[in-house]
């Protein structure tokens, strides 16, 4: 003990050097001062940053709760589950609804005849769907236009030539695609089956324009386009009860199927995605458990070497 202190005191380590002292004592507040500056310019950054995002919260939060529609409620779907399929049967009932209803009025641009192989119709019955129209096809050798039935490779026609046409036929309003409607809807399905199925008289204090009618689920309350579905109002091949809640239900079915032709793969890929990493963790455990655990166990002993 008194040769260590002794060597401490002869290397000079406990004399005061006040030049050391002093810059030491400078360069330390020097960094206390740069940290202290860090900290205010990250508080100011964090403080304005917070303070946007709650201001874009609140203005979004004013504009959904300033909205005249009424938000559609969630409904029972059977394909909501996490691996359930959509209902083809409902799907093929609510092509049946677009095709006697709906396509008065709305176009499906984006689904060819072919898309409804396997999903709706087999390969025959979906050949036949398509050679009931006729489609504009051309030009021929002579440079002329001509039309010819449909085939599995036409997309099924519009009720319009162009958008000036359907505009001057509904009023000024223009009847939407109804390819992604369901996608580009907020509430998605359940908005397709709410505003088909609620209308109502418009209630006091709201004003409608001539060829206006009141439904609360769209926006402003006043939309163009009438009731359609009645009960009884078309009559489905398989003898299901054609009630205004089903044909809304159905064609709601069929949209969310053109929205997402994929629905039904991807959530089969999930199945199988599950099933393979599922096997996966098994080996890994077992690998883990019984392959390495005499690795894990081992004892290592280092032996000098013998001079």
């Amino acid at each position: 003990m008194a040769a260590t202190i002794g060597r401490i005191c002869g290397s000079n380590l406990l004399k005061t050097n006040s030049c050391l002292s002093r810059q030491q004592v400078n360069n330390f507040a020097t960094s206390k001062a740069w940290t202290s500056g860090q900290k205010k310019l990250l508080a100011s950054a964090g403080i304005l940053t917070g303070g946007i995002g709650a201001l874009i919260f609140a203005l979004e939060q004013s504009v959904q709760a300033s909205g005249t529609e009424v938000h559609p409620p969630s409904m029972p779907w059977s394909h909501k589950g996490p691996i359930a399929s959509l209902d083809h049967a409902s799907v093929r009932r609510g092509y049946e609804v677009y095709k006697q209803v709906c396509s008065a009025c709305h176009s499906l641009r984006f689904i060819a005849y072919r898309n409804l192989v396997g999903v709706t119709h087999t390969e025959a019955e979906a050949k036949a769907e398509a050679e009931g129209v006729m489609v504009q096809d051309g030009p021929d050798d002579a440079g002329n236009y001509f039309t010819r039935p449909g085939k599995l490779s036409d997309y099924i026609p519009g009720p319009y030539p162009n958008e000036e046409a359907a505009r001057a036929a509904n009023n000024g309003a223009y009847p939407p695609d109804l390819s992604y409607i369901v996608s580009a809807r907020h509430g998605g399905e359940d908005y397709v089956f709410s505003l088909l199925t609620g209308y109502h008289e418009a209630p006091a204090g709201v004003v409608l324009r001539e060829g206006q009618y009141f439904n609360p689920y769209f926006a402003g309350g006043a939309i163009g386009m009438g009731q359609v579905l009645y009960n009884e109002v078309i009559e489905y091949e398989d003898g299901t009860p054609a009630t205004a809640s089903q044909l809304a239900k159905d064609v709601s079915t069929f949209l969310k199927w053109t929205s997402e032709p994929e629905h039904d793969d991807r959530k089969r890929m999930v199945i199988k995605a599950f099933g393979i990493f599922t096997f996966l963790l098994v080996i890994s455990y077992y690998v883990k458990r019984h392959q390495w655990s005499s690795l894990k166990s081992r004892k290592i002993a280092f032996v000098p070497k013998k001079k």
